[in-house]
């Protein structure tokens, strides 16, 4: 992904052209008339056509991955998402099975690991939380210039990750039951040593020093396995913001990944500028990312302006005022508005779910009614 280049604003004032933003959703694969997971990704990978560019596996069969495109534009970007659940979908189509964006699954299952040496020695060497793991993420790539700009952006966006994971929340049921929670896949997720909130880096040469000690450990086994909830990307010139569940609505997906590039411009213009970090000690996320997990939008979130509850609407509301300037000049915040009071009026996947639940109490439905086209007519009776 490209680093963003000067421009000029109609005042004449320097600007920078908006960053670019791709973003990588984790898929469930269902049978498209019981609801059951299908341990099928290799199978579709395989007799893939022109979708498999876009398509790859994770670490369980029941799964797959799509990429879009880097974007600088969120039309663009839009377009782009549904161009890969497309994709996935048609692949998927093709074999006879059907892909959901749910972050967990809802039944009982047991998953089923890939056929790549690397995920085989994860689950030998983590055991149950390898063996368990059969969640989808929604992970969102945003363009820098190098790794030290990158570490700035971590060490600045920290306070606001957990709103984003209260946006996104998709995951209320796990292995035939109603957790409690709004998003349980970040309660999964949390198992692996190496996830979750981080303190601050200060330096590219500091995120390197703390990753070469953890690699040195011999727990993980590479740094693709440094977990964090947001990192340095192994593989493209971003940084990966990965708080969110997958979103069960194509517009959640855009609004998470415009916000989570606003947040990255604005921690970037606020290093410029010589503005510390906040030091918010790493427990105190911990928390507040708990409290987003656990009722979404729908109850109090940990404001990051005081660390103490606060409604929702209040702490995404000063989400959008703290980056509000990087949406303004990329031309974004009309539609994150609008977006942002579409989810609100709407409700998360979490809210749709448990409304499919209670007025079906079976969680098959809730599967089925995540299918693209809805459920087939002879299994919604």
């Amino acid at each position: 992904m490209a680093h963003p280049t000067e421009a000029r604003s109609a005042t004449g004032t320097a600007r920078t052209e908006p960053r670019t933003v791709g973003v990588e959703e984790e898929f469930l694969l269902v049978d498209p008339v019981t609801g059951r997971a299908r341990a099928v990704a290799t199978s579709i990978l395989r007799s893939a056509g022109p979708e498999a560019d876009t398509l790859c596996a994770e670490l369980q069969r029941e799964q797959l991955e799509t990429g879009t495109d880097p974007c600088r534009d969120l039309g663009h970007l839009a377009d782009e998402i549904r161009r890969t659940r497309v994709a996935a979908q048609s692949a998927a189509e093709a074999i006879g099975v059907g892909v959901v964006p749910l972050a967990t699954y809802p039944l009982d299952v047991e998953p089923t690991t890939s056929p790549n040496e690397r995920y085989r020695r994860m689950v030998e060497r983590f055991g149950l939380i390898g063996r368990e793991q059969l969640t989808c993420g929604c992970h969102v790539h945003v363009g820098v210039a190098d790794d030290e700009e990158a570490v700035a952006a971590l060490d600045r966006v920290r306070p606001w990750l957990a709103p984003l994971l209260a946006l996104s929340v998709n995951s209320p049921f796990w292995a035939g039951a109603d957790t409690g929670y709004a998003g349980y896949r970040a309660q999964v997720w949390a198992r692996w040593p190496s996830a979750g909130p981080y303190a601050p880096f200060g330096s590219a040469a500091g995120y390197r020093a703390l990753a070469d000690t953890m690699l040195g450990t011999g727990t993980l086994l590479d740094p693709a396995m440094l977990y964090f909830d947001a990192r340095v990307s192994a593989h493209h010139p971003t940084v990966e913001i990965r708080v969110a569940d997958v979103c069960r609505e194509p517009d959640d997906a855009v609004l998470v990944a415009a916000l989570a590039r606003a947040l990255v411009e604005t921690a970037v213009r606020e290093w410029r500028a010589g503005t510390d970090p906040d030091p918010v000690r790493t427990e105190v996320l911990r928390l507040a990312s708990w409290r987003a997990a656990r009722s979404g939008v729908a109850a109090d979130l940990v404001d990051p302006l005081t660390w103490k509850p606060a409604p929702a609407r209040t702490v995404l509301d000063r989400l959008v005022a703290h980056v509000r300037g990087a949406l303004d000049d990329a031309g974004d915040l009309p539609l994150v508005a609008d977006l942002l009071d579409a989810v609100l009026r709407r409700g998360t996947g979490a809210e749709r779910q448990r409304a499919v639940f209670r007025s079906t109490g079976d969680l098959r439905a809730v599967v089925l009614d995540a299918l693209p086209d809805g459920p087939p007519s002879a299994a919604a009776g």
